[in-house]
């Protein structure tokens, strides 16, 4: 991969020598947008915590089927995706935007190489639009200051928050990330949100020698929860059916993959 195109005042983020999340999930779904690093970090990672490679597709696909139930049952028209991650097949604004063309999404990422190819994000049908901001999680006023430009918020937001609250270390700051995020947001506002646990329920024991090694040899740090810990995110909202569940089975077909150790829930801002 090559970083030619790196806009300018990026290049000094980029560390091309350890590896960064963005780059690694990248490669666990079987994208291009890694380095060496990136893979050898990964094939370790994978090889401690062989079912990390599930994790990251039913991530994904629990982004499609939220996108999709929340554009299509909700009739939600602004999307607000906090932790955008390396752009690929059916980004939220692509999903969007197929049901509702009229559909406004804000896009937020701090990594330099997704800030490379915010330019895929950035397409949009003719009556829609979408926008990228350069910010971090740990910011939140900063992040629904700029999304404010873009976003109306006296109409309802589906606020997307997938895989991004487990590198907020500290839980009480992550949870006052999701409530400052969502005071902000109208009545009929929804979150949408997965975060990995080391729950026992779903075998999320496993997670912790792994993410001890990312710790030592990667970057952003990241933690795991339980799920008490995951379900006060969704603090003075309603969780909709069928609740905080394993990611992979949120409204999913019967056939649906294996439970993996990432709950996944939709809630509603009453």
């Amino acid at each position: 991969m090559s970083d030619s195109h790196t806009p300018s005042g990026t290049s000094a983020r980029l560390n091309t020598g350890v590896a960064h999340n963005a780059r690694v999930w990248n490669y666990w779904i079987g994208g291009k947008d890694h380095y060496e690093v990136d893979q050898q970090v990964g094939e370790q990672v994978a090889g401690m915590f062989p079912i990390i490679r599930d994790i990251a597709r039913a991530d994904r696909w629990f982004l499609g089927r939220a996108v999709r139930y929340l554009a299509e049952e909700q009739g939600i028209r602004q999307f607000l995706d906090i932790g955008t991650g390396l752009p690929t097949v059916d980004n939220t604004h692509e999903i969007a935007q197929r049901i509702a063309p009229d559909s406004r999404i804000v896009y937020v990422d701090n990594d330099p190489i997704v800030l490379v190819h915010a330019r895929t994000l950035l397409t949009s049908t003719a009556g829609g639009v979408t926008d990228y901001i350069d910010a971090d999680v740990h910011d939140p006023d900063a992040i629904l200051e700029r999304a404010s430009r873009t976003l109306d918020f006296s109409k309802p937001v589906a606020v997307m928050m997938l895989g991004i609250l487990n590198f907020v270390l500290d839980t009480e700051e992550a949870r006052d990330i999701a409530r400052r995020v969502m005071a902000a947001m109208p009545s009929g506002s929804h979150l949408a949100l997965t975060h990995p646990t080391f729950d026992p329920d779903l075998g999320g024991e496993g997670q912790i020698p792994a993410m001890k090694f990312w710790n030592e040899n990667a970057t952003p740090p990241i933690t795991a929860r339980g799920r008490e810990d995951i379900a006060a995110f969704f603090e003075g909202l309603e969780l909709l059916e069928p609740g905080l569940v394993s990611c992979s089975r949120w409204r999913a077909e019967p056939d649906s993959p294996v439970v993996v150790p990432q709950f996944g829930a939709v809630a509603v801002k009453p």
